[in-house]
């Protein structure tokens, strides 16, 4: 029976006790197959446009759903949501909807611009609602390890939305690591073909009425307030730091996860980048620092947590690539069309496309001379989001979900320690003359994951906690 919050429990059995057992009616007598609604999980979600509405009728396909609440800043957005789910209350504003629904829901889905992840969820969380929150969990690295910490604190069921995280190539690479085929990492690339939205371009400009059917405020969340301006949404947001975490943030965690899923590794502690900019920004000497990079390339350096050395791990967006590995032949496709990983091993290499999909040994006639090793991992047969839902239904520490965010949380802090490294590229002295003097982020950041600093770049550790606007905070 799904988990049902202790106040709409105590209501049903009032309200029954009252009637005189009127209220709850006997399966038998509403027919097989029947579900009683109070035998269903109610979720709610936040964000209901775009991924939000395919997060939302992903997880209504459950018998034991219930969509009974909608939130989203805009009316034309979350008009596809609103037809498919008719009869659940509609709201602006998500701290409206959690206060007046907070004894009807169990768990709540988050599928907004990533500035407003963290506030969202830590909100559900705090009220005891399950939450299933889109990548990346959190805009910046303070935000993830505070919903780490707010996981076991409210201890609710958490699942971050790489859904390539309950596949079985994933699962498959690591029995083919575990098994000893490429030996021991020593060093893995990802790549994808994002950003396919606008990056590396001017702020935009230019005075525009904001449309009647969107709540601009509600959309900036925490932060600053800017101008409307009809270029960042609905969707190019993602190329802008105010509101997105550019391509990296946008498929990392996807891409990346069987690294970090199959590796011991935990927490960088370094970072570097090169980062590509538009010739004309360079010629002039203003590059936009409110813009993310239209491509780079990341290396991040993870001590192995069993103490064994270390593993280099590379990105790569925007159309750039590492190199082909000689094992694979010049007509084999490198990945897939939206990405890939390389494993370097001590005794050989495995190639991944993206979300995990489709592991191979290189050469790729390894796959059949090669006895591959038998199943030892538990699949998820039933999908990244109902198995969301049955662990919802089994209540915590019950049930089971592939990226929890015990697990999702340090994976986020991971990745964004990338975007650090990237916007600290970025970072001028005004009071330096020459171009090369004038950027002082253009170097390998060294990392303490336990107090969440940069130690050798104090400037860079502005990014690493964002400064909220003002009637917005995140308080455990």
């Amino acid at each position: 029976m799904p988990p049902i919050s202790k106040n709409r429990r105590d209501f049903i059995r009032q309200t029954s006790l009252a009637t005189a057992g009127w209220f709850i009616i006997p399966r038998h007598v509403l027919g097989n197959g029947f579900i009683a609604p109070s035998d269903k999980l109610n979720v709610a979600g936040i964000g209901v446009g775009g991924q939000g509405a395919g997060d939302l009728a992903s997880i209504a396909k459950s018998p034991y759903v219930n969509i009974v609440a909608l939130c989203d800043v805009d009316d034309r957005q979350a008009a596809r949501s609103r037809k498919s789910f008719e009869k659940a209350n509609y709201y602006k504003d998500f701290r409206e909807m959690l206060s007046k629904e907070k004894d009807t829901i169990d768990a709540c889905t988050i599928s907004t611009p990533d500035n407003i992840h963290a506030v969202a969820t830590l909100a559900a969380m705090q009220l005891g609602k399950h939450v299933y929150t889109q990548k990346p969990l959190t805009h910046d690295i303070y935000e993830a390890r505070i919903l780490t910490q707010a996981a076991k604190k409210y201890k609710v069921v958490t699942q971050m939305g790489n859904q390539g995280g309950s596949g079985d190539g994933v699962r498959t690479a690591k029995e083919m690591y575990q098994a000893g085929l490429i030996g021991d990492i020593v060093e893995a690339h990802a790549w994808t073909n994002r950003p396919v939205w606008p990056q590396g371009i001017p702020t935009p400009s230019g005075e525009y009425s904001v449309p009647t059917e969107l709540d601009w405020d509600l959309w900036l969340g925490p932060a600053k307030k800017i101008p409307y301006n009809p270029a960042y949404l609905p969707f190019n947001w993602r190329g802008w730091w105010a509101f997105g975490t550019g391509a990296l943030g946008d498929m990392a965690c996807h891409i990346m996860d069987p690294i970090y899923r199959i590796l011991p590794i935990l927490y960088p502690s370094s970072a570097e980048c090169s980062v590509a900019t538009i010739w004309r920004e360079m010629w002039n000497d203003t590059p936009n620092a409110d813009a993310c990079p239209p491509s780079s390339i990341i290396h991040l350096h993870y001590p192995r947590t069993d103490g064994k050395g270390s593993i280099k791990v590379s990105w790569y967006d925007g159309g750039l690539l590492p190199p082909r590995p000689e094992e694979l032949s010049p007509e084999e496709p490198f990945g897939n069309w939206d990405g890939g990983v390389l494993l370097i091993g001590t005794k050989g290499k495995m190639l991944l496309d993206c979300y995990g999909a489709n592991p191979r040994l290189l050469p790729t006639r390894l796959m059949k001379e090669t006895t591959l090793p038998k199943q030892t991992l538990t699949r998820v047969p039933e999908g990244h989001y109902q198995q969301w839902v049955n662990a919802c239904i089994a209540g915590y520490g019950k049930g089971v979900t592939s990226s929890p965010f015990e697990y999702a949380g340090p994976f986020t802090e991971s990745i964004l320690m990338g975007n650090l490294a990237i916007r600290s590229w970025m970072i001028k002295n005004p009071k330096l003359k020459g171009w090369e003097d004038k950027y002082l982020g253009r170097k390998k950041l060294l990392w303490d994951a336990d107090s969440m600093r940069v130690t050798n770049f104090d400037e860079a550790n502005q990014f690493v906690k964002r400064e909220y606007r003002e009637g917005w905070n995140l308080v455990l």
